[in-house]
């Protein structure tokens, strides 16, 4: 199962729009997640008409009705969606902590607001932060992840640059 991650699109304020290519990949998808930071109902509605899509709240989402965290399995694999709000400092503490609260010790999690790709295991938790997937400032470009889950496991997490 192709599971597209994106997160921190932050249209209008910081991006004009989602770019095509992003949600090409998201409709070719089993699945998308997004991890909060939409910013707009524009945004949301783009990635939702792609197909089946699980998002959260992100902090810059005030127009936005979503839970702060979902979770839900894919190939097998608990998935655990959070923005990740609040200072970098204890980041991947917070993303850990409510992961591990949601599903247990096999959680995959999927965090955003940093802006950063991320692919760590953090205390036996693996996080993935595909980053933004418009380039939204702090971040250097605009990417997402295509992640295959089978069989209870991950077996790969491709990190797309966008262009």
């Amino acid at each position: 199962m192709q599971v597209a991650l994106v997160s921190d699109s932050h249209v209008p304020e910081r991006a004009d729009d989602v770019p095509d290519e992003v949600l090409n990949a998201c409709e070719d998808a089993d699945m998308t997640v997004h991890a909060g930071d939409f910013t707009s109902p524009d945004a949301y509605e783009a990635f939702d008409e792609t197909g089946e899509l699980v998002a959260v709240y992100g902090n810059m989402d005030e127009v936005l009705d979503l839970p702060r965290v979902d979770s839900f399995a894919a190939g097998g694999v608990g998935f655990v969606v959070i923005h990740g709000t609040g200072s970098p400092i204890n980041y991947e503490e917070r993303v850990t902590e409510t992961a591990r609260d949601e599903v247990g010790d096999d959680a995959v999690a999927v965090s955003g607001h940093t802006h950063e790709v991320t692919d760590e295991t953090y205390e036996g938790i693996r996080i993935l932060n595909p980053g933004s997937c418009t380039g939204a400032m702090p971040a250097s470009r605009a990417t997402y992840m295509l992640v295959e889950a089978e069989g209870g496991g991950i077996d790969d997490v491709e990190v797309v640059e966008v262009g």
